[in-house]
């Protein structure tokens, strides 16, 4: 049998696959709640969102405004790290429908005795929640309300806004119906706001040909923070296999010398728990992470479940690995591509439960070590549940702990990981080269439902990929993609110092670097300054400084006549820090247009001047129209305006 809860409660979101997944914040970020409040008839309903946090007993009681057609919305500050749960509720509030009820009846001019002696069970009750004044006021109108000689004044106070305001902050919830408890995980800050380098630390070495160390890693730090990165990321630094290992430009035969590929993990040396011993010792690896921090940079690792033919896991657990009849295993293969290096792992063997131990052992190996951050190689190839173990597992010890998924592949799969609990994911930014393709696919990450739970993070290149519009590219073309990075997204990252020194050359007809450096140690003049470093240095600094572009999810694209020309408004969550931003999408030649103001947004009257504020350059100019004309060289090839107004 049905209970007697009249209220009904749809279409309750944010929530991701019917409450399956929780939806993602960071600390002070704000969750706007929506839903369908109805009941029968035509009584008075009311709802609220109740909110706790999962070191909280006691529910917040969050009130609901609705808006039109049974639509109700709420919003509630999330402000300490963990899961926090919320839901809907709904009730017919009895005590308002009476006065809304009684009103009508009095602009009636209906006698109203009856009703008013109604009105006193609803008073009654209040008496043991409200205090002082508000006390007396009820105590008061509960005695004029039983008096036919103070009836003018009874209808008076009946209709009155304080007796409302007392009725809607002391509701009775008399059968109040409830949704489901969802929930949300607040993360730290770095989990929105990153800006991310790569570089392979072998090649940190000044001295041409010899294996770079974590000393080396270290000379290098103040250079990564002066461009403004806050997190240093490095491919494996583990032992490199020697059956199999790959030679220079990816040949399956390699030469004396050859170092092999990072992510061929495992030899003689060790495996996932050990550090390649050219690099340098724990102690090493500990003072690096220490002296990072003093730069205010986390080291971030590369976390490869994969393994070389002579890791020790091999002999030591061979059920985690699928043998054919003939007793090998097969290579990982991601066709074209063939890794003749690497044994992947057998995830439905017999044994995972040990596997599945081994490998959170090894993650909470290296936060003991002082690593926060990961970047996770291939988890597309892994199972999803797997992911959704391990990352719980993680974050209930450590919850600073954030997870970036390395997974260029079918958007749903790319979706599936963040919902799982990957803090970032990798994102098809790297191969969007046109401002269509820009808008359709920002439109996609910032205006469903992926804005809940995925929080992308924009890579121009990456030692895997050398995209096609980078190969051969000039000047203009790098500046280009780094300003769209780092103002599309707040999360970014490039592959260096590669890209700052725009080195392109590819293997003929692949997305490939010519005599990649996965392959080989590579010598780079590390005090090589340019214009790239200059100005990645000041968009990263203005990234800092400006909340706007802390967050991806608060953009709209302005109208611009020219389709060389891509504009958009950002604004930061209480509209005190606005930007501005057009870019050219040609790296050759001058680009001219008018850009629409959003006068809307910006609360703003048609005439009403705006001061822009130029970032890159410190220019100002005042604007007087809706529509202001714009021109971009080549030179620099995009504009960061702050509004202010």
């Amino acid at each position: 049998m049905q209970n007697q809860k009249r209220v009904v409660i749809e279409a309750v979101s944010p929530q991701i696959n019917c409450g399956e997944f929780f939806i993602k914040r960071i600390i002070n970020e704000i969750v706007n709640i929506d839903a369908h409040v109805l009941v029968d008839g035509h009584d008075v309903i009311a709802a609220s969102v109740l909110l706790k946090h999962e070191k909280e007993r006691a529910w917040k009681d969050i009130r609901m405004q609705h808006i039109i057609n049974d639509e109700w919305k709420a919003s509630f500050i999330v402000e300490k790290q963990g899961f926090y749960t919320y839901k809907v509720q709904g009730w017919v509030d009895y005590a308002l429908n009476w006065q809304h009820g009684i009103e009508r009846k009095i602009d009636d001019n209906q006698h109203v005795k009856s009703e008013l002696l109604e009105g006193i069970t609803f008073l009654e009750p209040l008496l043991k929640k409200v205090k002082g004044d508000d006390k007396k006021y009820i105590q008061h109108c509960i005695d004029i309300f039983g008096n036919l000689d103070t009836y003018n004044e009874a209808i008076s106070e009946a209709k009155s806004d304080r007796l409302h305001h007392i009725f809607y902050n002391n509701p009775e919830k008399h059968l109040a119906n409830e949704s489901k408890e969802l929930k949300v995980y607040v993360d730290r800050p770095k989990a929105r706001f990153s800006t991310w380098y790569e570089f392979f630390p072998r090649s940190a070495s000044q001295v041409e040909g010899q294996h770079g160390t974590f000393k080396d890693c270290e000379r290098l730090l103040p250079r990564v923070a002066k461009m403004g990165f806050d997190v240093l990321y490095f491919p494996p630094i583990h032992p490199i296999g020697e059956v199999n290992r790959k030679g220079k430009n990816n040949t399956t035969n390699a030469q004396d010398g050859d170092v092999g590929s990072a992510w061929g993990i495992g030899s003689k040396h060790g495996g996932h728990k050990d550090l390649h011993p050219q690099l340098g010792s724990v102690a090493d690896f500990k003072n690096l992470i220490k002296e990072a921090k003093k730069h205010n940079i986390e080291i971030a690792m590369d976390y490869a479940l994969q393994a070389a033919p002579d890791h020790p896991w091999v002999k030591s657990h061979p059920d985690w690995f699928k043998w054919r009849p003939d007793g090998t295993v097969q290579y990982a293969e991601n066709p074209p591509k063939k890794y003749q290096d690497i044994l992947p792992i057998y995830w439905e063997s017999e044994d995972y439960k040990n596997l599945w131990k081994e490998c959170l052992n090894t993650m909470l190996y290296w936060i003991d070590c002082g690593i926060k951050v990961f970047r996770v190689d291939n988890p597309h190839t892994k199972p999803y549940c797997f992911w959704n173990w391990l990352i719980s597992e993680v974050k209930q010890k450590h919850p600073d702990v954030l997870f970036l998924a390395e997974a260029f592949t079918r958007p749903k799969v790319m979706q599936r990981l963040a919902k799982e609990g990957y803090t970032q994911s990798y994102s098809y930014f790297t191969w969007r080269n046109s401002k269509k393709e820009f808008i359709e696919y920002m439109t996609e990450l910032t205006q469903t439902e992926q804005r809940e739970y995925m929080q992308p993070n924009f890579w121009p290149n990456t030692p895997d990929i050398n995209p096609y519009h980078l190969q051969g590219a000039n000047e203009s073309k790098f500046l280009q993609r780094y300003a769209l990075a780092a103002t599309l997204s707040s999360s970014i990252g490039i592959y260096g110092p590669v890209f700052e020194q725009m080195i392109s050359e590819a293997i003929p007809g692949k997305e490939e670097y010519y005599m990649s450096e996965k392959f080989q140690i590579k010598h780079y003049n590390w005090e090589l300054e340019n214009k790239l470093t200059l100005l990645i240095s000041r968009i990263n600094w203005i990234r800092h400084q400006n909340p706007a572009l802390q967050q991806t999810n608060n953009i709209r694209f302005c109208p611009i006549e020219n389709d060389n020309l891509i504009a958009f408004y950002k604004w930061d969550q209480n509209y005190t820090n606005e930007l501005l931003i057009i870019i050219s999408l040609d790296q050759y030649y001058v680009q001219q247009g008018n850009v629409q103001l959003p006068l809307q947004k910006l609360g703003i009257n048609r005439g009403q001047h705006v001061r822009v504020e130029d970032l890159v350059t410190g220019s100002s100019y005042n604007w007087y129209n809706e529509w202001n004309f714009v021109e971009l060289h080549p030179t620099l090839p995009f504009h960061i305006f702050k509004i202010n107004k």
